[in-house]
Protein backbone atom coordinates (compact mmCIF):
# COMPACT_ATOMS: atom_id res chain seq x y z
CA UNK A 1 0.00 0.00 0.00
CA UNK A 2 1.11 3.32 -1.17
CA UNK A 3 0.05 6.83 -1.02
CA UNK A 4 0.70 9.50 -3.68
CA UNK A 5 -0.36 13.09 -3.69
CA UNK A 6 -1.98 14.00 -6.83
CA UNK A 7 -3.90 16.36 -8.85
CA UNK A 8 -4.10 20.11 -8.00
CA UNK A 9 -2.07 20.24 -4.37
CA UNK A 10 1.03 18.79 -6.62
CA UNK A 11 0.33 21.76 -9.81
CA UNK A 12 0.00 24.35 -7.14
CA UNK A 13 2.81 24.36 -5.19
CA UNK A 14 5.31 23.74 -8.63
CA UNK A 15 2.94 26.72 -9.61
CA UNK A 16 3.99 28.74 -6.45
CA UNK A 17 0.02 29.19 -5.77
CA UNK A 18 -1.61 28.20 -2.22
CA UNK A 19 -2.77 24.84 -1.84
CA UNK A 20 -6.27 24.75 -1.07
CA UNK A 21 -7.18 20.77 -1.20
CA UNK A 22 -4.89 18.04 -1.38
CA UNK A 23 -6.06 14.50 -3.22
CA UNK A 24 -4.82 11.36 -2.44
CA UNK A 25 -4.30 7.84 -4.39
CA UNK A 26 -3.83 4.91 -2.71
CA UNK A 27 -1.69 1.80 -4.52
CA UNK A 28 -1.52 -1.63 -3.94
CA UNK A 29 -4.50 -1.47 -1.78
CA UNK A 30 -8.29 -2.61 -1.66
CA UNK A 31 -11.49 -1.36 0.04
CA UNK A 32 -11.34 -4.25 2.54
CA UNK A 33 -7.77 -3.31 3.49
CA UNK A 34 -8.61 0.74 3.44
CA UNK A 35 -11.98 0.22 5.89
CA UNK A 36 -9.53 -2.43 7.94
CA UNK A 37 -7.14 0.94 8.75
CA UNK A 38 -10.41 2.67 9.66
CA UNK A 39 -11.02 4.75 6.31
CA UNK A 40 -14.58 5.44 5.99
CA UNK A 41 -16.41 5.17 2.53
CA UNK A 42 -17.89 7.97 0.78
CA UNK A 43 -20.58 7.44 -2.70
CA UNK A 44 -21.17 4.27 -4.02
CA UNK A 45 -19.81 5.56 -7.64
CA UNK A 46 -16.06 5.57 -6.82
CA UNK A 47 -13.46 3.67 -4.55
CA UNK A 48 -12.98 7.35 -2.14
CA UNK A 49 -12.42 7.24 1.50
CA UNK A 50 -12.08 9.41 4.23
CA UNK A 51 -9.09 9.51 6.19
CA UNK A 52 -9.45 9.04 9.70
CA UNK A 53 -8.11 11.49 11.07
CA UNK A 54 -7.10 14.46 8.65
CA UNK A 55 -10.99 13.74 6.41
CA UNK A 56 -8.99 14.08 3.54
CA UNK A 57 -9.96 11.84 0.27
CA UNK A 58 -8.31 8.94 -0.63
CA UNK A 59 -9.26 7.09 -3.75
CA UNK A 60 -7.74 4.09 -4.82
CA UNK A 61 -6.27 3.74 -7.92
CA UNK A 62 -8.52 3.12 -10.72
CA UNK A 63 -8.79 2.69 -14.56
CA UNK A 64 -12.00 4.17 -16.39
CA UNK A 65 -13.63 2.54 -19.63
CA UNK A 66 -16.30 4.50 -21.55
CA UNK A 67 -20.02 2.80 -21.04
CA UNK A 68 -22.22 5.36 -21.74
CA UNK A 69 -23.04 9.19 -22.91
CA UNK A 70 -22.00 11.99 -20.57
CA UNK A 71 -20.16 12.50 -17.33
CA UNK A 72 -21.30 9.80 -15.50
CA UNK A 73 -21.32 7.36 -18.88
CA UNK A 74 -18.15 5.08 -17.23
CA UNK A 75 -17.27 2.04 -15.79
CA UNK A 76 -14.46 1.98 -13.00
CA UNK A 77 -11.84 -0.74 -12.55
CA UNK A 78 -10.27 -0.59 -8.76
CA UNK A 79 -7.81 -3.43 -7.54
CA UNK A 80 -4.28 -3.86 -6.14
CA UNK A 81 -2.99 -4.04 -9.58
CA UNK A 82 -3.76 -0.65 -11.05
CA UNK A 83 -0.48 1.23 -11.58
CA UNK A 84 -0.13 5.14 -10.55
CA UNK A 85 0.54 5.22 -14.29
CA UNK A 86 -2.50 3.71 -15.17
CA UNK A 87 -4.55 6.15 -13.16
CA UNK A 88 -2.64 9.05 -13.78
CA UNK A 89 -3.12 8.79 -17.42
CA UNK A 90 -7.24 9.07 -17.20
CA UNK A 91 -7.00 12.17 -16.03
CA UNK A 92 -7.77 15.35 -17.89
CA UNK A 93 -4.60 17.24 -18.61
CA UNK A 94 -0.23 16.89 -17.78
CA UNK A 95 -0.26 19.56 -15.19
CA UNK A 96 -3.22 17.74 -13.52
CA UNK A 97 -1.46 14.07 -13.77
CA UNK A 98 1.78 14.43 -11.22
CA UNK A 99 2.14 12.85 -8.16
CA UNK A 100 4.55 13.24 -5.32
CA UNK A 101 5.36 10.26 -3.34
CA UNK A 102 5.71 10.48 0.80
CA UNK A 103 9.06 11.32 0.51
CA UNK A 104 8.19 14.43 -1.73
CA UNK A 105 9.38 13.28 -4.89
CA UNK A 106 7.76 14.28 -8.34
CA UNK A 107 6.16 11.76 -10.30
CA UNK A 108 5.59 13.17 -13.69
CA UNK A 109 4.90 10.07 -16.56
CA UNK A 110 3.40 12.35 -19.00
CA UNK A 111 5.22 15.35 -18.88
CA UNK A 112 3.19 18.18 -16.72
CA UNK A 113 6.05 19.95 -15.62
CA UNK A 114 7.48 20.50 -19.03
CA UNK A 115 3.80 22.10 -19.85
CA UNK A 116 3.12 23.98 -16.22
CA UNK A 117 6.91 25.79 -17.65
CA UNK A 118 5.69 25.98 -21.15
CA UNK A 119 2.28 27.67 -20.02
CA UNK A 120 0.24 24.80 -21.89
CA UNK A 121 -3.00 23.18 -20.76
CA UNK A 122 -2.69 19.51 -22.94
CA UNK A 123 -4.77 16.66 -22.49
CA UNK A 124 -2.87 13.56 -21.34
CA UNK A 125 -4.75 10.78 -23.46
CA UNK A 126 -6.73 10.76 -26.48
CA UNK A 127 -9.30 9.25 -23.45
CA UNK A 128 -9.78 12.73 -23.29
CA UNK A 129 -12.92 12.90 -25.52
CA UNK A 130 -14.81 10.62 -23.81
CA UNK A 131 -15.84 12.90 -21.19
CA UNK A 132 -17.89 16.17 -22.55
CA UNK A 133 -17.40 17.74 -18.85
CA UNK A 134 -13.56 18.11 -20.17
CA UNK A 135 -14.70 21.06 -22.22
CA UNK A 136 -16.37 23.24 -18.97
CA UNK A 137 -13.10 22.15 -16.80
CA UNK A 138 -10.44 22.99 -19.48
CA UNK A 139 -12.26 26.17 -20.48
CA UNK A 140 -12.10 26.93 -16.35
CA UNK A 141 -8.62 26.44 -16.09
CA UNK A 142 -7.63 28.30 -19.06
CA UNK A 143 -10.10 30.91 -16.96
CA UNK A 144 -7.98 30.40 -13.75
CA UNK A 145 -4.46 30.50 -15.52
CA UNK A 146 -4.84 33.14 -18.30
CA UNK A 147 -3.13 36.03 -16.41
CA UNK A 148 -0.23 33.30 -15.55
CA UNK A 149 0.17 33.09 -19.74
CA UNK A 150 -1.22 29.56 -20.01
CA UNK A 151 -3.20 28.98 -23.12
CA UNK A 152 -4.35 25.81 -24.87
CA UNK A 153 -2.60 23.54 -26.89
CA UNK A 154 -3.42 23.21 -30.43
CA UNK A 155 -3.73 19.44 -30.36
CA UNK A 156 -6.50 20.05 -27.34
CA UNK A 157 -8.64 22.76 -28.85
CA UNK A 158 -9.12 19.96 -31.85
CA UNK A 159 -10.77 17.39 -29.08
CA UNK A 160 -12.62 20.40 -27.62
CA UNK A 161 -14.44 20.86 -30.84
CA UNK A 162 -15.20 17.23 -31.42
CA UNK A 163 -16.48 16.80 -28.07
CA UNK A 164 -18.39 20.11 -28.63
CA UNK A 165 -19.78 18.96 -32.16
CA UNK A 166 -20.22 15.41 -30.76
CA UNK A 167 -23.80 16.58 -28.92
CA UNK A 168 -22.30 14.71 -25.64
CA UNK A 169 -22.04 18.44 -24.15
CA UNK A 170 -26.17 18.23 -23.83
CA UNK A 171 -25.97 14.85 -22.00
CA UNK A 172 -24.39 16.56 -18.69
CA UNK A 173 -26.82 16.67 -15.83
CA UNK A 174 -27.71 20.50 -15.09
CA UNK A 175 -26.22 20.27 -11.66
CA UNK A 176 -22.96 19.04 -12.73
CA UNK A 177 -22.44 21.41 -15.91
CA UNK A 178 -23.84 24.66 -13.07
CA UNK A 179 -21.30 23.03 -10.46
CA UNK A 180 -18.27 23.82 -13.60
CA UNK A 181 -20.10 27.06 -14.99
CA UNK A 182 -19.99 28.59 -11.59
CA UNK A 183 -16.66 28.15 -10.26
CA UNK A 184 -15.25 29.37 -13.99
CA UNK A 185 -17.19 32.53 -13.32
CA UNK A 186 -15.57 32.65 -9.58
CA UNK A 187 -11.94 32.27 -11.54
CA UNK A 188 -9.65 35.44 -12.30
CA UNK A 189 -10.16 35.30 -16.08
CA UNK A 190 -14.20 34.61 -16.43
CA UNK A 191 -14.31 36.29 -19.42
CA UNK A 192 -11.82 33.78 -21.13
CA UNK A 193 -13.78 31.05 -19.90
CA UNK A 194 -16.65 32.22 -21.88
CA UNK A 195 -14.12 33.18 -25.04
CA UNK A 196 -13.21 29.47 -24.97
CA UNK A 197 -16.28 27.52 -25.02
CA UNK A 198 -17.18 30.26 -27.86
CA UNK A 199 -13.61 29.18 -29.63
CA UNK A 200 -14.41 25.43 -29.80
CA UNK A 201 -17.88 25.27 -30.87
CA UNK A 202 -19.13 24.62 -27.03
CA UNK A 203 -20.98 27.81 -26.18
CA UNK A 204 -23.80 26.97 -29.25
CA UNK A 205 -24.47 24.32 -27.40
CA UNK A 206 -24.57 24.93 -23.74
CA UNK A 207 -25.79 28.70 -24.11
CA UNK A 208 -27.08 29.30 -27.70
CA UNK A 209 -28.30 32.45 -26.65
CA UNK A 210 -25.15 33.92 -25.34
CA UNK A 211 -23.48 32.85 -28.86
CA UNK A 212 -26.20 34.88 -30.20
CA UNK A 213 -24.53 37.76 -29.07
CA UNK A 214 -21.27 36.68 -30.74
CA UNK A 215 -23.30 36.36 -34.74
CA UNK A 216 -25.17 40.19 -34.23
CA UNK A 217 -23.68 42.76 -36.03
CA UNK A 218 -25.33 45.33 -34.01
CA UNK A 219 -23.74 47.27 -32.36
CA UNK A 220 -25.06 49.04 -28.39
CA UNK A 221 -25.30 52.58 -28.25
CA UNK A 222 -21.66 53.35 -27.59
CA UNK A 223 -20.37 51.42 -30.40
CA UNK A 224 -19.45 48.37 -28.75
CA UNK A 225 -20.24 45.07 -29.70
CA UNK A 226 -22.63 42.64 -27.90
CA UNK A 227 -20.42 39.95 -27.30
CA UNK A 228 -17.26 42.64 -26.51
CA UNK A 229 -19.39 44.25 -23.69
CA UNK A 230 -20.27 41.01 -22.13
CA UNK A 231 -16.88 39.33 -22.15
CA UNK A 232 -15.51 42.93 -20.39
CA UNK A 233 -18.34 43.34 -17.94
CA UNK A 234 -17.33 39.97 -16.84
CA UNK A 235 -13.54 40.98 -16.53
CA UNK A 236 -14.78 44.07 -14.46
CA UNK A 237 -16.63 41.82 -12.06
CA UNK A 238 -13.76 39.64 -11.10
CA UNK A 239 -11.35 42.87 -11.09
CA UNK A 240 -13.99 44.18 -8.50
CA UNK A 241 -14.47 40.92 -6.70
CA UNK A 242 -18.28 40.74 -7.25
CA UNK A 243 -20.21 37.63 -5.89
CA UNK A 244 -21.34 34.85 -8.17
CA UNK A 245 -25.24 36.50 -8.17
CA UNK A 246 -23.66 39.51 -9.96
CA UNK A 247 -21.18 37.62 -12.60
CA UNK A 248 -23.88 35.53 -13.38
CA UNK A 249 -26.83 38.55 -13.81
CA UNK A 250 -23.67 40.82 -15.62
CA UNK A 251 -23.64 37.72 -18.09
CA UNK A 252 -27.27 37.38 -18.69
CA UNK A 253 -27.79 40.78 -18.76
CA UNK A 254 -27.65 41.93 -22.60
CA UNK A 255 -30.52 38.95 -22.51
CA UNK A 256 -33.08 40.89 -20.40
CA UNK A 257 -36.31 42.40 -21.56
CA UNK A 258 -36.78 46.03 -20.35
CA UNK A 259 -40.29 46.72 -18.60
CA UNK A 260 -41.92 49.80 -18.45
CA UNK A 261 -42.92 50.51 -14.56
CA UNK A 262 -45.24 53.25 -16.02
CA UNK A 263 -47.36 50.43 -17.39
CA UNK A 264 -50.95 50.01 -15.84
CA UNK A 265 -49.77 46.51 -15.88
CA UNK A 266 -46.10 44.64 -15.67
CA UNK A 267 -47.36 41.14 -14.82
CA UNK A 268 -47.88 40.44 -18.50
CA UNK A 269 -44.17 40.61 -19.63
CA UNK A 270 -43.29 38.38 -16.51
CA UNK A 271 -45.62 35.79 -17.40
CA UNK A 272 -43.83 34.60 -20.49
CA UNK A 273 -40.63 33.23 -20.22
CA UNK A 274 -37.46 35.09 -21.17
CA UNK A 275 -34.23 33.55 -22.60
CA UNK A 276 -32.64 34.33 -18.89
CA UNK A 277 -35.83 32.51 -17.71
CA UNK A 278 -34.97 29.49 -20.01
CA UNK A 279 -31.33 29.10 -19.01
CA UNK A 280 -31.60 29.78 -15.50
CA UNK A 281 -34.24 26.36 -15.98
CA UNK A 282 -31.68 24.74 -17.71
CA UNK A 283 -28.75 23.99 -15.05
CA UNK A 284 -31.49 24.12 -12.12
CA UNK A 285 -29.32 27.84 -10.91
CA UNK A 286 -29.76 28.69 -7.23
CA UNK A 287 -32.90 31.44 -6.88
CA UNK A 288 -30.62 34.34 -5.42
CA UNK A 289 -28.91 34.01 -8.77
CA UNK A 290 -32.11 33.83 -10.32
CA UNK A 291 -33.56 36.32 -9.30
CA UNK A 292 -30.88 38.83 -9.35
CA UNK A 293 -29.94 37.44 -12.92
CA UNK A 294 -33.88 38.47 -14.07
CA UNK A 295 -34.36 41.61 -12.58
CA UNK A 296 -31.57 43.10 -13.65
CA UNK A 297 -32.18 42.16 -16.90
CA UNK A 298 -35.58 43.68 -17.02
CA UNK A 299 -34.29 46.94 -14.67
CA UNK A 300 -30.78 47.76 -15.38
CA UNK A 301 -31.68 50.00 -18.23
CA UNK A 302 -33.86 52.08 -15.52
CA UNK A 303 -30.53 51.91 -12.92
CA UNK A 304 -28.82 53.78 -15.84
CA UNK A 305 -31.37 56.12 -16.19
CA UNK A 306 -32.20 56.19 -12.16
CA UNK A 307 -31.51 60.42 -12.35
CA UNK A 308 -33.69 61.58 -14.56
CA UNK A 309 -37.09 58.91 -13.48
CA UNK A 310 -39.97 60.25 -12.10
CA UNK A 311 -40.41 60.01 -8.08
CA UNK A 312 -43.20 57.28 -8.79
CA UNK A 313 -41.37 55.48 -11.40
CA UNK A 314 -37.96 55.65 -8.89
CA UNK A 315 -40.06 54.28 -6.12
CA UNK A 316 -41.70 51.91 -8.11
CA UNK A 317 -38.36 50.27 -8.78
CA UNK A 318 -37.04 50.57 -5.10
CA UNK A 319 -40.49 48.39 -4.23
CA UNK A 320 -39.79 45.59 -7.13
CA UNK A 321 -36.51 44.84 -5.35
CA UNK A 322 -38.33 44.41 -2.02
CA UNK A 323 -35.55 46.78 -0.54
CA UNK A 324 -36.85 46.63 2.88
CA UNK A 325 -36.03 42.80 3.38
CA UNK A 326 -33.80 42.52 0.89
CA UNK A 327 -31.46 45.01 1.28
CA UNK A 328 -28.64 42.88 -0.20
CA UNK A 329 -30.18 41.95 -3.50
CA UNK A 330 -30.80 46.15 -4.16
CA UNK A 331 -26.85 46.25 -3.65
CA UNK A 332 -26.06 43.45 -5.77
CA UNK A 333 -28.25 45.10 -8.82
CA UNK A 334 -26.85 48.49 -7.99
CA UNK A 335 -23.30 46.80 -8.17
CA UNK A 336 -23.97 45.24 -11.46
CA UNK A 337 -25.65 48.38 -13.43
CA UNK A 338 -22.04 49.90 -12.07
CA UNK A 339 -20.33 46.88 -13.47
CA UNK A 340 -22.32 47.50 -17.03
CA UNK A 341 -21.47 50.82 -17.42
CA UNK A 342 -17.76 51.38 -16.40
CA UNK A 343 -17.38 48.56 -18.76
CA UNK A 344 -18.34 50.91 -21.61
CA UNK A 345 -16.84 53.92 -20.08
CA UNK A 346 -13.70 52.85 -18.79
CA UNK A 347 -12.44 55.38 -16.13
CA UNK A 348 -15.91 57.11 -15.71
CA UNK A 349 -17.74 57.77 -12.55
CA UNK A 350 -21.24 56.27 -11.75
CA UNK A 351 -22.84 58.70 -9.81
CA UNK A 352 -25.95 56.48 -10.52
CA UNK A 353 -25.32 54.29 -7.93
CA UNK A 354 -25.17 56.60 -4.68
CA UNK A 355 -28.49 57.93 -6.01
CA UNK A 356 -29.98 54.54 -5.73
CA UNK A 357 -28.84 53.74 -2.28
CA UNK A 358 -29.56 57.14 -0.94
CA UNK A 359 -33.34 57.33 -2.51
CA UNK A 360 -33.64 53.53 -1.11
CA UNK A 361 -32.02 54.46 2.59
CA UNK A 362 -35.01 57.26 2.66
CA UNK A 363 -37.75 55.02 1.66
CA UNK A 364 -36.79 52.31 4.29
CA UNK A 365 -36.41 55.07 6.96
CA UNK A 366 -39.62 56.18 6.77
CA UNK A 367 -41.61 54.74 10.26
CA UNK A 368 -44.77 52.60 10.21
CA UNK A 369 -45.23 52.90 14.10
CA UNK A 370 -46.21 56.89 13.55
CA UNK A 371 -49.23 55.84 11.21
CA UNK A 372 -50.17 53.04 13.36
CA UNK A 373 -50.64 56.00 16.40
CA UNK A 374 -52.77 57.93 13.54
CA UNK A 375 -55.41 54.97 13.45
CA UNK A 376 -54.46 53.08 10.41
CA UNK A 377 -54.56 49.76 10.23
CA UNK A 378 -54.67 46.83 7.61
CA UNK A 379 -55.03 47.46 4.17
CA UNK A 380 -55.11 51.38 4.87
CA UNK A 381 -51.71 51.26 6.74
CA UNK A 382 -50.38 49.30 3.56
CA UNK A 383 -51.27 52.31 1.28
CA UNK A 384 -50.10 55.00 4.23
CA UNK A 385 -46.86 53.40 4.75
CA UNK A 386 -46.55 53.40 0.68
CA UNK A 387 -47.52 56.68 0.49
CA UNK A 388 -45.20 57.96 2.90
CA UNK A 389 -42.36 56.35 1.24
CA UNK A 390 -43.60 57.77 -1.88
CA UNK A 391 -43.09 61.26 -0.46
CA UNK A 392 -39.80 60.31 1.02
CA UNK A 393 -38.55 59.57 -2.38
CA UNK A 394 -39.45 63.13 -3.81
CA UNK A 395 -38.30 64.77 -1.09
CA UNK A 396 -34.98 62.85 -1.73
CA UNK A 397 -35.17 63.95 -5.30
CA UNK A 398 -35.99 67.68 -4.36
CA UNK A 399 -32.65 67.44 -2.08
CA UNK A 400 -30.52 66.59 -5.02
CA UNK A 401 -31.75 68.81 -7.46
CA UNK A 402 -31.23 71.59 -4.91
CA UNK A 403 -27.87 70.11 -3.96
CA UNK A 404 -26.68 69.86 -7.94
CA UNK A 405 -28.15 73.29 -8.73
Amino acid sequence: MRIYKVGGAVRDRLLGRPVTEVDWVVVGSSAEEMQAKGFRPVGADFPVFLHPVTGEEHALARTERKSGRGYGGFTFYASPEVSLEEDLIRRDLTINAMAEDEQGQLIDPYGGQADLAARQLRHVSPAFAEDPLRVLRVARFAARYAELGFSIAPETQILMRQLAESGELLALTPERSWKEISRALMEARPDVFVQVLRDCGALKELFPEIDQLFNSTAPLEDDMQAEKHALTVLHRCAIHTQPLSVRWACLLMSLGQAQNLDAPDTQTAQAAATPIDVINTRYKVPRDCQELARLVGEFHQLGHQAMSLPASTLFQLLQHFDIYRRPERFEQFVASCTMDAQSRHEGDAYPQADYLRGAAELARAVQVKPLIEQGFKGAELGEALKHERLEAVRHYQRLHQHETN
